[in-house]
């Protein structure tokens, strides 16, 4: 259900510089590590218990959040749900003054794509971009520009030096997406999840995980077209088959100008 939402939400609501940013895959943390920038569902099966669940909902509603409860009586009825959060979400676009059916960053992006991989029939190779940095095997990746500001503020110039710069660039009512274009395997995701959550909990702010190319046609609209408050990190790695760099990669911007949502 939260990732059929995730979809739903980010594409229809994500643009004209406005958007509301779903929050999925995250573990319920403690409501002093949450911003007054939140609104949390609860959807759960009548009869069922989750007392560990139940009780972290409850802190976070009696610390002040908005928390809307949504009960269903059988399984049967997640189909009602769908209909709900749909007239919802066309409610809210109704609300924004964006039209929810419009997905205009996704197309810029299929268009940007395009261009790439014309050029790649008849080049043989894509654009080549030097690395701002290369530590342990991983290079950096950032705009010139955002490379600038990174080293100017960085405690050493090390992969967790521009990481730390990086991060301090958050501030509140910011979000943190974290872009993983790897397999989506358990130990990927449990390793970006220790990460996401830190961030959450010392930044108190909001964090996403996204693994592609799936975040291209479901958070990226909003990524891209929505406000101009996301810090990102994408990491990639190339096959280890073959004889080429085998190396990871890790890129870094703060803006909607979103390059890892092409």
């Amino acid at each position: 259900m939260g990732a059929w939402l995730e979809q739903l939400i980010a594409e229809s609501t994500g643009k004209l510089g406005k958007g509301i940013t779903p929050v999925d895959r995250e573990i319920i943390g403690a409501p002093v590590v949450y911003g007054n920038d939140r609104i949390f569902v609860s959807i759960r099966l009548k009869g069922t218990k989750d007392s560990g669940q139940d009780a972290k909902v409850a802190a976070i509603e009696a610390a002040g959040h908005p928390v809307i409860h949504i009960e269903i009586a059988d399984l049967y009825e997640i189909f009602g749900q769908f209909f709900t959060w749909e007239v919802a979400v066309a409610v809210a676009g109704l609300v924004m003054d964006i039209n929810p059916f419009n997905q205009p960053d996704v197309e810029s992006a299929k268009i940007e794509t395009r261009v790439l991989t014309a050029a790649y029939e008849q080049t043989g190779k894509l654009p080549e971009r030097k690395p701002v940095l290369e530590d342990r095997g991983i290079k950096l990746y950032a705009t010139e520009a955002y490379a600038a500001t990174l080293k100017a503020t960085a405690p050493a110039v090390t992969l967790a030096g521009f990481l730390r710069a990086h991060l301090n660039q958050i501030r509140p009512g910011d979000y943190f997406a974290a872009l993983a274009y790897l397999p989506m395997f358990p130990e990927h995701e449990a390793a970006i999840q220790s990460f996401r959550h830190r961030v959450r909990d010392q930044k108190r702010v909001a964090t996403c995980l996204g693994f592609g190319p799936r975040f291209l046609h479901s958070t990226g609209q909003d990524y891209k077209g929505g406000p101009n408050t996301g810090v990102f990190l994408q990491i990639t790695e190339r096959s280890r088959r073959g004889c080429g760099d085998s190396g990871a990669k890790v890129e870094l911007w703060r803006s909607n100008r979103c390059p890892g949502c092409r």
